[in-house]
C-alpha cells in the first residue's frame, strides 16, 4: 500500500488529470452544450496547473514507478511540461475558433487532455509496454480529433487517413517491440541494456529499426510522412496547432529515451537510421513546401524539414547532442505556436482562409500582426540573431562535435531552401497588393502570436541561456550511467 501511495505521489501530474478527466467527462455528459465553454476552460487551468506539478516534483536524480515501468528524471518533467503548456496553449486557441465556428464541446478538450496523458505516459516509459500504452492513448485520441468536425468532408477523410496509417505505423512498433524482447529476453529498458551491450544480435538490431519506423510516424519523418500534408490541411486548424506541438516533443523525447537508454551502445547501427531520416525529411519537406499553396499544407512540409534538424542532434548519439535537441524542440514549440495564432487570425466574414495568397498585404491591414508572424518567420528560418538561428547552430555544433560535419553542413544548404519558403511568404506579407482585410483577431490570438514573436527577437536574452540550462539538464539525466 505504502509503494501504490509513493508511486501516485510522484505521478502528481497524471493522477491529477485522471481525476480532473473523469469529473469533466460527466459535467460534459449530463451539462450538454452549455457546459462546453466553461468544460473547455477548465481543462486549460487543470492542464497548467498539472505542469507546475512537474516542476514541483524533479527528483535528484531519478525514480522508478511501478516495478520500473515508468521513470521520473530531468528529461521526463521537461518533456512533460512542454508538453502540458503546448496543449493548454493550442486548447486556449481552439477555444475562440470553435466558439466562432459554433462546434464548441466539451468533447474536444476532454480528447485533448487524454491525448495529453498519453504523452506524459510516453516521455516517462521505461519498458516496452508503458512506451505502447502511451503512444496509442495519444494516437487513439488524436485519430478522432483529427475527424472532429463531422460536417466537413476533408475533416472526416483526414481522421480516417491518420487512422489507417497511424493502424500501419501501431503494427511496425509492436514488430519491433517483439523482436526486441524476443532477442533480448526483457522488457524493461536497463534488461535490454544489459543485453545490448557490446555487438547486438542482428534480430536487436532489426527490431530497432522497425521500432524507429513505427515512432518516426509520429514526428512526420520522411518515408513516413505520407499522411501530415493532407491531415494538417483537412483537420480543423486548432487541431492541426495541437498535432504540431505537444504530440512531436513527445514523440521525440519518447525516441532519444530508447536510442539513448538501452541502444546507446548500438549507436553506430541505429545511428544510420536516424541520418537517412534526417536527410530525407530535410530535403523532401523543404521541397514540398516550395510547391503548396495552402499555408497548413506549407507548415506541414515545414514541421516534416524541422523533424531533420532536430534528428540530425539526435544522430550525434551524445549529450550534447541530445542538449541541442530538447534546445531545439524548445524553440520549435514557441515558434509553431506563434504561427498558428497567426494562421488562425486568418478570419474573414465568411470564415476562416487558409491560401498563402490571402496574406497578400497583411503589413497595411494588420502591421501588428504581420510584423509578428515575420519575425517568426525569420526565426524558424535560422536568420540570425533571432532564437532560431541558435537553435540550428546547437545542432550543427553537435553534429561537428560527433565527427558528423559533412551532415551539419547538408542541414545548412537545406536551410537555404528553406530560407527561400520563408521569405516567399514574407514577401506576400509585405509587398504584394493587398487583400481582402481580415475581421479582428481574438485576444488569444493576439497575445500569444506577440509574445512568441518576442521571445525569438534579440531582446529576450534571458530565454536562450535559461533554455540551455535548463536542456542540459535534462540531457544529462540519459548519460548518468552513460
Amino acid at each position: 500500500m505504502a509503494d501504490l501511495v509513493s508511486n501516485i505521489t510522484a505521478m502528481a501530474p497524471e493522477a491529477f488529470l485522471v481525476a480532473t478527466a473523469l469529473v469533466l467527462l460527466l459535467v460534459g455528459a449530463f451539462g450538454g452544450r452549455r457546459m462546453a465553454g466553461p468544460v473547455n476552460l477548465a481543462i486549460v487551468v487543470a492542464l497548467i496547473l498539472a505542469a507546475v506539478l512537474t516542476l514541483r516534483g524533479i527528483p535528484n536524480g531519478s525514480l522508478e514507478m511501478f516495478g520500473g515501468a515508468l521513470v521520473l528524471d530531468h528529461l521526463s518533467t521537461f518533456g512533460k511540461f512542454s508538453a502540458l503548456i503546448a496543449s493548454a496553449l493550442s486548447l486556449w486557441l481552439a477555444h475562440g475558433y470553435l466558439k466562432t465556428e459554433d462546434r464548441l464541446s466539451a468533447e474536444f478538450g476532454i480528447l485533448v487532455l487524454f491525448a495529453s496523458l498519453g504523452m506524459l505516459i510516453m516521455v516517462s516509459a521505461n519498458d516496452l509496454l508503458s512506451l505502447y500504452i502511451g503512444v496509442e492513448m495519444q494516437s487513439l485520441a488524436l485519430y478522432v480529433l483529427a475527424a472532429s468536425n463531422r460536417d466537413s468532408l476533408r475533416s472526416s477523410e483526414s481522421g480516417l487517413k491518420y487512422f489507417v496509417l497511424g493502424a500501419l505505423s501501431s503494427g511496425l512498433l509492436l514488430y519491433g517491440a517483439s523482436l526486441i524482447y524476443g532477442f533480448s529476453g526483457h522488457l524493461r529498458f536497463e534488461g535490454i541494456a544489459a543485453a545490448a551491450t557490446g555487438s547486438g544480435s542482428i534480430g536487436l538490431i532489426v527490431g530497432i529499426v522497425f521500432l524507429l519506423c513505427g515512432l518516426a510516424f509520429k514526428i512526420s519523418a520522411v518515408p513516413f510522412h505520407m499522411w501530415t500534408p493532407d491531415v494538417y490541411e483537412g483537420a480543423p486548424t486548432p487541431v492541426t496547432t495541437f498535432f504540431s506541438t505537444a504530440p512531436k516533443i513527445a514523440a521525440i523525447i519518447l525516441i532519444a529515451r530508447v536510442l539513448f537508454g538501452p541502444f546507446h551502445h548500438l549507436v553506430s547501427d541505429w545511428q544510420q537510421v536516424v541520418i537517412a531520416l534526417s536527410v530525407l525529411s530535410m530535403c523532401i519537406g523543404y521541397l514540398g513546401a516550395i510547391m503548396q499553396t495552402n499555408i497548413k499544407r506549407l507548415m506541414a512540409d515545414s514541421s516534416i524539414a524541422n523533424m531533420g534538424y532536430a534528428l540530425i542532434a539526435m544522430a550525434s548519439g551524445t549529450a550534447q547532442g541530445l542538449s541541442g535537441l530538447l534546445f531545439y524542440m524548445g524553440l520549435y514549440l514557441i515558434t509553431t505556436l506563434g504561427i498558428f495564432a497567426c494562421i488562425l487570425a486568418m478570419r474573414r466574414s465568411e470564415g476562416m482562409v487558409e491560401q498563402i495568397d490571402d496574406l497578400a498585404g497583411m503589413s497595411r491591414s494588420k502591421p501588428g500582426l504581420a510584423l509578428a508572424l515575420t519575425a517568426l518567420l525569420f526565426s524558424v528560418a535560422g536568420i540570425p540573431p533571432l532564437a532560431g538561428f541558435f537553435g540550428k547552430y546547437f545542432v550543427f555544433m553537435a553534429a561537428v562535435d560527433a565527427n558528423l560535419t559533412w551532415l551539419a553542413i547538408l542541414g545548412a544548404v537545406a536551410s537555404v531552401v528553406g530560407a527561400f519558403v520563408y521569405l516567399r511568404l514574407i514577401k506576400i506579407i509585405w509587398f504584394d497588393e493587398p487583400a481582402e482585410s481580415f475581421v479582428p483577431a481574438s485576444f488569444a490570438q493576439i497575445s500569444l502570436a506577440g509574445i512568441s514573436a518576442l521571445l525569438m527577437l534579440p531582446g529576450a536574452i534571458w530565454l536562450l541561456p535559461a533554455l540551455a540550462k535548463w536542456t542540459q539538464i535534462a540531457a544529462a539525466a540519459m548519460f548518468v550511467h552513460g
